[in-house]
């Protein structure tokens, strides 16, 4: 399978009306409060500024003709917000009106413009516009289509955006767009090039601070954003589809579960240890990206995913630690001599251990109660990855409040359940600033290379 091929297709970045919506929005975005709404002072304002934007919309209108019926909706959705005096918006009509699930063409290109939070971003719903490509090379339709079927998955690229999206989300969600009611969701759009130029900047730094030796493959990967590209959106349609696959959850995502956070990172784990499963069998039928995407599952987990965000519950975080514990316990990564070395040769085995240790979890936990599966998720976690010295779970269900409801379980986790080990603090220290630098991130934005030997690599971070 080759990688994709880029098509020539008309693109509204230069065009003088996308740079005066992009205004609009940035002048309009000081007037909103956190939940969209306006305070009448400054009506006056925004009503102008509403003109704007939907004129602005209408003039790039013509180049999206397959958003025709979203692009009519979310001007009178804009319309009908300016009528009733800005109040908590609502733009329903425009949000079922945007199918991009239904034309998934390599390099469509589309308009979203809706008042919104963004993931890991600004949690204030302001108005935002953002111009995205849609990234489905043939590859990967045809992996879609034969093997993992995910018709709501629709990987995407930034051409340009707004405030909200300079920040560290890397997803288009429509649970993000104030409504007044919830829809039946139909589609999801993650960001693979922000997704993959982030990875590059904290592996190549990460390779450099600990001296790590890498296969050829996976400098390859690291160097090059369209290989990283590539693989972000194969793991990406593995791990969503995974969600949905498996002996549980009943409710894939979690959606509105109060638990203990650990079942998040178990869960969030589980799909990406799928998803490096899959890719072992791909890679052994030739698929070449599918070996980049073991590296890609490694790398992030282990390096980008346990210092990244604060640590209050922090499942990704955790997840991360589980796999490195759970390969320094097996032998495949090493740390000494302020140099980790990993086995290269035993990392593939190790990690479906993992996957099998997580999978048997699920299958049992059919069985249990709701704090019975809790409790052995828990255990599993903490196995391998030590919890905190002041920990009440740590203690067992004899120190836990099991004669009432489950609340009670949930507000007896610290915070920080499992912290930091010694050897993560040290590498936060040493990659904080370089994840901090991943904000608004973008294909275009520059990775610094790899030095040509783990100790020129160590020299250089030193």
């Amino acid at each position: 399978m080759s990688n994709m091929t880029r098509v020539a297709v008309r693109t509204a970045v230069d065009h003088p009306l996308w740079l005066e919506l992009k205004r609009s929005v940035a002048d309009l975005r000081p007037l909103q409060a956190k939940d969209g709404s306006i305070e009448p002072s400054g009506h006056a304002s925004a009503r102008a500024l509403v003109a704007e934007i939907t004129s602005s919309i209408t003039g790039l209108a013509p180049l999206f003709p397959h958003d025709e019926a979203y692009l009519d909706a979310v001007v009178a959705d804009f319309r009908r917000w300016s009528a009733e005096d800005f109040g908590r918006p609502d733009f329903l009509d425009s949000l079922v009106a945007f199918r991009p699930e239904q034309d998934r063409r390599d390099g469509l290109e589309h308009l979203v413009v809706f008042p919104m939070t963004t993931q890991n971003g600004n949690p204030t719903r302001n108005v935002e516009a953002v111009l995205l490509r849609v990234v489905w090379p043939q590859w990967l339709a045809d992996l879609e289509a034969g093997r993992y079927d995910n018709a709501m998955f629709v990987p995407i690229a930034f051409v340009d955006f707004t405030d909200g999206y300079d920040t560290d989300s890397a997803v288009l969600f429509p649970e993000t767009v104030a409504v007044r009611e919830v829809p039946t969701y139909t589609w999801g759009g993650i960001f693979c090039d922000r997704e993959a130029a982030r990875f590059r900047r904290v592996a190549t730094a990460a390779s450099q601070t600990l001296g790590l030796e890498l296969p050829q493959d996976a400098v390859d990967l690291v160097e090059s954003q369209q290989l990283a590209q590539d693989a972000f959106v194969l793991w990406d349609l593995i791990h969503d589809r995974s969600h949905m696959r498996g002996p549980m959850p009943f409710d894939p995502f979690m959606i509105k579960q109060r638990m203990p956070f650990w079942m998040y990172a178990l869960e969030e784990l589980r799909c990406d240890l799928t998803a490096f499963r899959e890719a072992v069998t791909l890679a052994a039928e030739g698929v070449s990206t599918a070996r980049r995407v073991q590296f890609a599952v490694i790398f992030d987990r282990l390096f980008r995913f346990p210092v990244t965000g604060g640590r209050v519950r922090n499942y990704d975080g955790l997840g991360g630690q589980l796999l490195f514990a759970y390969l320094h316990r097996a032998g495949v990564v090493e740390w000494a001599d302020n140099r980790l070395t990993v086995d290269w040769d035993r990392i593939t085995d190790a990690v479906l251990g993992l996957y099998d240790e997580v999978d048997r979890l699920y299958r049992a936990g059919v069985d249990r109660s709701k704090v019975g599966h809790w409790l052995a998720g828990y255990a599993l976690v903490a196995a391998y990855v030590p919890p905190h010295p002041g920990s009440v779970w740590a203690k067992g269900p004899g120190a836990l409040p099991m004669d009432g409801p489950p609340k009670a379980l949930v507000d007896a986790v610290l915070p920080d359940e499992f912290p930091l080990s010694m050897f993560y603090e040290a590498l936060n220290r040493r990659l904080r600033d370089v994840i901090a630098s991943t904000k608004g991130i973008t294909a275009d934005s520059p990775v610094q290379g790899l030095a040509e030997n783990p100790t020129e690599r160590a020299a250089a971070a030193s």
